[in-house]
């Protein structure tokens, strides 16, 4: 197995770990209910919505790793640069940027 020293070489990596649609689709869930759970957290002071959101983005991804992609979760071996990634991944998916990035990473 490869091991990464930069998030620049781990970037294509984690996208090659997302190859299909739905498995990015459900990322995009988990990752939006984890910033919708963090501002509903700001806004009324209730802690426990903290606590929920990484259960929340976990369960979406872990899922649709083992059921849709068939892989395991980057999150095992690069927990932090696989945080990093995700919200790389959701933001560049909003901004209408990600395809791009899927073709010059191999994805696409």
């Amino acid at each position: 197995m490869q091991r990464y020293t930069s998030f620049a070489e781990f970037w294509p990596y984690y996208l090659s770990e997302h190859r299909r649609p739905l498995t990015r689709a459900w990322h995009y869930a988990g990752t939006s209910l984890v910033v919708l759970l963090a501002l509903a957290a700001l806004l009324t002071g209730n802690v426990l919505l903290f606590a929920a959101m990484p259960l929340a983005g976990y369960f979406f991804a872990w899922i649709s790793h083992w059921r849709i992609e068939r892989n395991r979760p980057a999150t095992f071996t690069y927990p932090l640069w696989s945080l990093a990634a995700d919200f790389k991944m959701w933001a560049m998916w909003l901004t209408g940027r990600l395809g791009p990035e899927l073709k010059r990473a191999g994805v696409d």
